[in-house]
């Protein structure tokens, strides 16, 4: 050994640096020894003890301490932010262990090796190689649960992942499935279903979900799957809704069923689940969600047993004829019935001086706004000051007084107002309505009309009382008759596909002597007839119109209506609008643009495609030459994708104010309506401010278009706060009588229904949309875009469209013969428990009232007492409640 140095002496001198580095790392390695405790030093030693073993040559060994490991590894507890330590002291030896199986032969001890292989990638393979699963498939088929939570989450995540690329690679993916199996019953029996329900739908075997829910867990499941669905591309979010649909249905929960299938659209599942609920009381409540929704169904014998007396009390109910009546319990109950005069609105005397003197001028236009707002304050109640009043006199003067202080067409929606007021109560509607037919004077006819139209909307009727009257006026000569019968008919049968209608209508598209505003108005109402149905009939008839028309009508303002006529025929339908899309691009260039954006962002309304909002956005950012009109849809096709769920929501709200700073001044003018569409009858105070300070833009359009738009986000809430701004607006745009005319429009939004109604088209706790009543807004805020033609031009009746989304805002409890029952109940905001296990509160910050009670947008309600049980989970419009067996059992033996 001697010479060594000698003959190496240069290439000893680097050794020395050497040595200590060693002697470095031993130290660090006993100062780590050092550091764990007797316990842990105990089971390290252990652990590399198995691990000699395991390569032992004697199987019977091998096995032994593959079994201790094994026992080991599953009884270590670990914190949530700590790696168990059994994994902890293997990972040195995984690299081993892992060199050592690929030379052992097939055998139990090979594949009991594997699991613990499998479960020893969980903290040390490679990202990517999904080494778990690998071994899982190679080792014994096992119970996976017994591994822990952690281990079959990311088991789950690396079938995902193999699941993909076997897909693409079009390779069996059996032995995948039957992990899957395992992995759904295991996270289903410990109350992670979102957790199986997201496996399942990243293998596309959603299907297999029904095997695994019962009783206990299907209530949490489908609000799972229900909540996520919003967020899902199509047609995927269909399929995952037809599994809620199932589960519901399964377990007989017919009343959430039914909001399932209207959400999916199904007539025939709703029809199936008329013909599989067997109780009467529950028939009557699905009946209730139908007549809510406005959903036209005829009940055949099949859905009703035959039983004929039955069919007829649950046809009411679907028909709406009690509406008025469950509206006014609510008025009296809360005690409002008193009628209010537009001063009690505006509200003058808490002005300073200057605007008083002047709103005491009486103008027309002054006249005419005060109309709307009495309209808009005593819709429902029957009753009011200035058109109604007269009548218990004998002479009926100061009605007719009334409605001849409007100037000409200020009549037609001075007499149509009539209609408002007698909103949903038909028979004392026509009594009423019925003294402007022999007028001699042919806007108050004509409004006589449109009043028609007006009171029976949401509302149908045996004897179909608004078809009768309003039909032999279609083809009168004078065009406002004829548009008061057009749109009488519009509002009237909104979303019930009546084909009589139809026929009578369609011939006016298509004759080219018709006028263009008779022709706009058509093609408005059989887009809110056929609302969503993609009825090729009418769009033909709509696409002729628009082909015929020369430039210069095809330059007037209400063509507008003819595109969205068109749109309106295909809301909510995605990809089935693209044949029209294409047609819609040959058309004239003056429109062509308008009508695309205009059918592309009603095709995917209410769904919040984010690609769809994307190329909105991206229309939006164009610099254009003059004349060129689509981006305003544009904007509101924006608010009309994303108002389905609240993320988008909020997201839509920030990029239409940065729309605001950047914008050419023709997006400026529709971002206020857009914020209108967004958070209407939802006064959100970043929403407000906004709008507030746009209602004093140099712009007058933007002003005007905002203060509408405030009357939209506060309407029927009677909220303190904008009906300040407005009386402040009221007195700033006194001697501005076009926007003091929006200002009193606004003011009489916000006091719709003296604050019992609400213009928002979602209802069942934000699930559900209205088609009709998104149509209705719409309609108007595609007026908004040109305010000075349409609104304070001779058209402002289009005001009247919103009363497509007028609806009681209020919960109703009623008995089991439909009177009317007070219980107490607790309102409170809605709190989201998606995915959340137990029991949690689904309300907070409640307060306990007695029905009927409101229920302001975001607000919840549920009973405060368990002697009845109600017979819908959402407690919102008409709940039928039924006494709790359980709970007078248990009186008696207290």
């Amino acid at each position: 050994m001697a010479p060594a140095p000698t003959q190496n002496g240069h290439v000893e001198q680097p050794a020395p640096p050497k040595a200590p580095s060693k002697d470095l790392k031993k130290a660090k390695d006993e100062k780590k020894e050092e550091d764990l405790s007797e316990e842990d030093l105990a089971l390290k030693q252990q652990l590399e003890l198995y691990v000699e073993r395991v390569q032992d040559v004697d199987p019977g060994v091998q096995k032994l301490a593959l079994e201790s490991m094994r026992q080991e590894i599953r009884t270590a507890t670990s914190s949530m932010t700590s790696v168990p330590k059994p994994l902890k002291f293997l990972r040195p030896h995984y690299g081993t262990l892992k060199a050592y199986y690929e030379t052992m032969a097939d055998s139990d001890v090979k594949s009991y090796l594997a699991d613990i292989l499998s479960v020893l990638a969980l903290t040390m393979s490679a990202e990517g190689e999904r080494e778990s699963l690998k071994f899982r498939l190679l080792g014994s088929k096992g119970d996976i649960g017994s591994w822990g939570h952690e281990y079959v989450r990311n088991l789950a995540g690396e079938i995902a992942q193999e699941y993909q690329k076997r897909q693409m690679e079009e390779a069996h993916v059996d032995d995948l499935m039957d992990l899957v199996q395992q992995i759904v019953s295991f996270h289903v029996k410990h109350n992670a279903e979102p957790e199986a329900v997201d496996l399942l739908m990243e293998v596309e075997e959603l299907d297999m979900l029904t095997d695994h829910i019962d009783a206990t867990n299907y209530k949490r499941t489908c609000l799972y799957l229900t909540s996520f669905a919003s967020y899902v591309p199509g047609p995927d979010d269909m399929l995952v809704l037809d599994i809620a649909y199932s589960i519901y249905t399964k377990f007989g929960e017919y009343t959430n069923a039914l909001r399932v299938a209207l959400c999916m659209h199904n007539t025939q599942y709703v029809k199936a689940i008329f013909t599989a609920c067997v109780d009467p009381l529950q028939k009557k409540q699905l009946c209730y969600i139908l007549a809510r929704q406005g959903v036209t169904l005829e009940l055949d014998d099949e859905m009703t047993n035959g039983n004929e007396e039955q069919r007829e009390l649950l046809q009411e109910i679907i028909n709406n004829i009690k509406l008025s009546e469950g509206f006014l319990t609510l008025a009296r109950d809360l005690e409002i019935m008193e009628s209010k005069s537009p001063e009690d609105i505006y509200k003058a005397h808490l002005i300073d001086g200057r605007a008083s003197a002047g709103a005491s001028v009486d103008s027309a236009r002054q006249n005419l706004a005060a109309t709307f707002v009495n309209a808009f304050v005593n819709a429902g109640f029957g009753q009011d000051k200035l058109m109604t009043a007269a009548t218990e006199s004998s002479s009926g003067g100061s009605t007719a007084n009334w409605l001849f202080k409007n100037k000409e067409h200020g009549k037609a929606s001075a007499a149509a107002s009539l209609g408002l007021i007698l909103l949903w109560d038909v028979d004392a509607g026509l009594t009423q309505i019925d003294k402007y037919f022999s007028s001699n004077d042919n806007h108050a006819i004509a409004g006589a009309l449109l009043a028609v139209g007006i009171v029976n909307c949401g509302i149908q009727n045996e004897c179909d009382p608004a078809y009768a009257l309003l039909a032999e006026y279609v083809s009168k000569d004078e065009s406002n008759i004829r548009i008061g019968a057009i749109m009488g008919l519009g509002l009237a049968y909104a979303g019930s596909q009546k084909e009589d209608v139809l026929k009578l209508l369609s011939p006016i598209l298509v004759d080219s002597k018709v006028p263009i505003d008779v022709i706009a108005f058509t093609a408005i109402s059989l887009g809110l007839i056929y609302v969503g149905s993609c009825n090729d009939e009418v769009a033909q008839s709509i696409i002729i119109a628009l082909m015929e028309r020369s430039d210069s009508e095809l330059g007037e303002p209400l063509t507008r209506f003819l595109c969205l006529g068109l749109g309106l025929l295909y809301l909510g339908k995605q990809e089935k609008v693209d044949a029209t899309l294409e047609v819609a691009k040959t058309f004239n260039e003056k429109i062509s643009r308008y009508c695309q954006v205009t059918l592309e962002s009603c095709a995917y309304a209410g769904t919040g495609n984010v690609l769809k909002v994307q190329s909105l956005l991206g229309l939006c950012a164009e610099h254009l030459e003059k004349g060129e009109s689509h981006q305003a849809p544009a904007v509101i096709g924006i608010a009309m994708v994303a108002m389905a769920e609240e993320l988008g929501l909020e997201m839509a709200i920030r990029s239409l104010e940065h729309l605001l700073q950047y914008g050419e001044q023709n997006i400026r003018r529709s971002v206020p309506l857009a914020l209108g569409l967004l958070s209407i009858s939802n006064p959100k105070v970043n929403v407000m401010d906004t709008l507030s300070r746009l209602s004093h833009d140099t712009d007058s359009e933007v002003a005007m278009a905002a203060t509408l738009a405030l009357g939209l986000i506060g309407a029927g809430t009677n909220n303190a706060r904008i009906a300040g701004m407005l009386r402040n607006l009221s007195s700033y745009y006194y001697k501005d009588p076009s926007l003091l005319f929006c200002v009193r429009i606004a003011q009489g939004l916000v006091h719709l229904g003296k604050g019992l109604l609400t213009l928002n088209p979602y209802h069942s706790d934000r699930f559900l949309l209205s088609h009709s009543a998104l149509a209705g807004i719409v309609t108007l805020l595609h007026a908004c875009l040109d305010m000075k033609s349409i609104i304070l031009g001779k058209y402002h009746y289009v005001l009247y469209f919103l009363v497509l989304a007028m609806q009681p805002r209020m919960l109703m409890t009623v008995d089991e013969n439909l009177k009317a029952l007070s219980v107490p109940v607790r309102v409170g905001q809605a709190v989201d428990v998606v995915g959340q296990a137990g029991r949690p509160k689904t309300i907070t910050g409640f307060q306990t009232h007695t029905t009927p009670v409101l229920l302001a947008t975001g607000d919840r309600a549920e009973l405060a007492t368990e002697k009845y049980i109600p017979l819908s989970s959402v407690l919102e419009g008409f709940v039928i409640l039924k006494e709790n067996p359980d709970y007078q059992h248990d009186n008696r033996t207290s």
